[in-house]
């Protein structure tokens, strides 16, 4: 899968979960979840349980609090899958 494809799919993932005060096209690679998106801490649960069920991965406590930006988000997702695919 395609690096592409897989920020569509988390971008598709957030936009779900995005206050009604801030449009999709607030999602870039840097933003932050928290200060930028302002996505609570329960919805960013609810990102982590939906990207686990995309990509069929498992991410561990350690991913979640690594993860505060998307693009901390697609990495921590490539890793899970080159780990796969060992």
């Amino acid at each position: 899968m395609g690096e592409e494809a897989k920020y569509q799919i988390l971008k598709d993932i957030i936009k779900v979960y995005l206050p009604e005060d801030v449009s999709v096209d607030a999602i870039a690679p840097t933003s932050n979840f928290l200060n930028e998106l302002n996505i609570n801490s329960a919805h960013l649960v609810d990102i982590i349980l939906d990207v686990e069920d995309a990509f069929d991965i498992q991410l561990e406590n350690e991913d979640m609090d690594r993860m505060q930006t998307v693009n901390d988000a697609l990495d921590i997702i490539d890793r899970k899958l080159e780990a796969k695919e060992i």
